[in-house]
């Protein structure tokens, strides 16, 4: 498993983290209290939000990290 900190542009410290399965799964974390946030199943092709609910096609998880900032 990989990770890839997401830095805010501005102030440069780090809001999420985007795991990163063998597989090609990713599952998007808060960098505060690394509490998940959503998934992409890459066999299925979408985007899911924490309780299952597919939300996009397609890998659209660091958009979770931007939601929850605000």
């Amino acid at each position: 498993m990989t990770e890839e900190y997401i830095r805010d542009a501005n102030t440069r410290l780090v809001i999420g983290i985007i795991e990163t399965d063998a597989n090609g799964d990713k599952i998007a974390r808060d960098a505060d209290t690394r509490q998940i946030l959503g998934y992409y199943r890459k066999k299925y092709n979408h985007t899911t939000d924490f309780y299952g609910r597919v939300v996009a096609v397609g890998d659209c998880v660091v958009s979770f990290i931007w939601q929850n900032r605000k």
